[in-house]
């Protein structure tokens, strides 16, 4: 693998496989938490939610200086490729897959889309009522809105709590003008980073990377002001440096159980939990998924779903921000199993408090955990993906050795520690919809 910093800013990484397809994407650190001041007038009781990053994704493929949107949409369709992208509460990331000899076409795209959209006033008219449809088709998933709505509730009053896709209201108050200026502002190529994974020599694609950022931005890091990679940005984490934010995140503390009339009731219990820099980042990891991973002998799946039959569902996810975490036990049951799951979940988090897992346990634990990590890297998209995330949050790219070796380092005590820390007294929070 290669990494590197074109002279404009654009971090970027090259990785050859061995396979006919090629992905690339381009990830851009911005995201819900960003939106402050481009609200429009909207302001909810928390604050400024817009939706505007999530609507500036959706809307970036609607034409460019260059091309239409009918144009955008089948560039890579007629190559067999495909176009995509989503937003987080701290990146937009656009990516593709192509055929490795159309790699060149998809990444020029990606570049053209970031560096000169347009936003035509009648494709966001008409993509407006596309991310409401979004927006209120989570009436239709309680699952889905109950933790959306356990994160707004726990890091209420900070940016973090911002619903990603905004609300009905927010979002018919973006305009084009905020979406121009957003872009304008938060698109800085020293914000960015540029990822490859592809049957191609790495120094090619290098060389290749190099001539696609000097194209679209430039050879200097200084840019001009009119420049829509370019503008004052302050208050976030320079790329590759791997520091805390500046501002501070409160996480409240609650305990909600509101009727919704739904035929299931759905669960989430957690608190703020580590950070993306936070030492104990891996044990946090290594503990959610002992907890409540995807695997059928976790924890509570073998208890919950295996043994008793209380739940279709259950997961203990650990999400990682810049400035703190979250973790949460979420589940979907019936009425009559609620108090039996809590009962459960509430003893089965007492005893990873109060004693050390053994030294044999824990062997297995890392076992599974390291199987899981090279199953799911063991593919191209995957891959491309994680290495942008990698590139914008610490600056470079961990080998496999090295990530074996920080899961392999956890100790039952750190593990422990861990637990009493996230799950401690006063710590949980719980909202139950019913």
């Amino acid at each position: 693998m290669t990494i590197g910093r074109s002279e404009c800013g654009v971090q970027y990484a090259v990785r050859r496989s061995s396979s006919a397809v090629g992905y690339c994407a381009l990830s851009i650190r911005c995201g819900t938490r960003d939106e402050a001041g481009y609200e429009n007038g909207m302001r909810d009781r928390n604050g400024y939610h817009s939706g505007i990053a999530h609507f500036v994704e959706h809307t970036l493929f609607k034409g460019t200086a260059k091309r239409k949107a009918s144009a955008i949409s089948s560039c890579l369709d007629r190559l067999g490729g495909e176009l995509n992208a989503y937003t987080t509460k701290e990146e937009i990331v656009i990516h593709a897959t192509v055929l490795k000899e159309d790699l060149h076409k998809a990444a020029s795209l990606l570049f053209e889309l970031v560096t000169c959209p347009v936003f035509p006033e009648d494709e966001v008219a008409t993509e407006k009522g596309v991310v409401i449809d979004e927006i209120n088709s989570y009436k239709d998933s309680p699952s889905e809105e109950v933790y959306d709505r356990f994160e707004e509730l726990l890091f209420e009053g900070h940016p973090l709590s911002g619903p990603i896709l905004g609300t009905v209201a927010s979002v018919k108050k973006i305009g084009r003008a905020e979406l121009v200026r957003f872009v304008r502002e938060k698109f800085r190529p020293e914000n960015m980073a540029f990822t490859v994974v592809a049957d191609i020599p790495e120094d090619r694609m290098e060389r290749s990377v190099n001539r696609l950022v000097t194209r679209y931005f430039g050879g200097s890091g200084t840019g001009s002001s009119d420049s829509p990679a370019f503008a004052d940005r302050s208050g976030r984490i320079p790329g590759g440096h791997c520091q805390l934010r500046s501002c501070g995140v409160k996480a409240h503390h609650f305990d909600i159980v509101q009727n919704r009339r739904n035929h299931q009731v759905n669960c989430v219990i957690g608190a703020a939990a580590p950070s993306l820099y936070d030492d104990n980042r891996l044990a946090a990891v290594l503990l959610s998924n002992m907890l409540g991973g995807p695997a059928s002998n976790s924890i509570l799946n073998s208890i919950l779903r295996e043994k008793n039959g209380w739940v279709y569902g259950v997961e203990c996810s650990y999400t990682q921000y810049s400035d703190t975490g979250i973790m949460a036990i979420c589940l979907g049951c019936e009425r009559e199993n609620l108090d039996k799951c809590l009962r459960t979940i509430e003893r089965e988090v007492e005893k990873l408090k109060s004693a050390p897992v053994s030294g044999r346990r824990l062997r297995a634990a890392k076992k599974q955990l390291l199987g899981q990590l090279a199953i799911s890297g063991d593919n191209g998209e995957t891959q491309c993906l994680s290495m942008g995330k990698s590139l914008l949050s610490y600056g470079r790219i961990l080998t496999q050795e090295e990530s074996r070796d920080l899961i392999e380092s956890v100790t039952p005590a750190q593990l422990q520690d861990v637990a009493c820390s996230v799950f401690g007294s006063g710590r949980l929070s719980r909202l139950i919809f019913t």
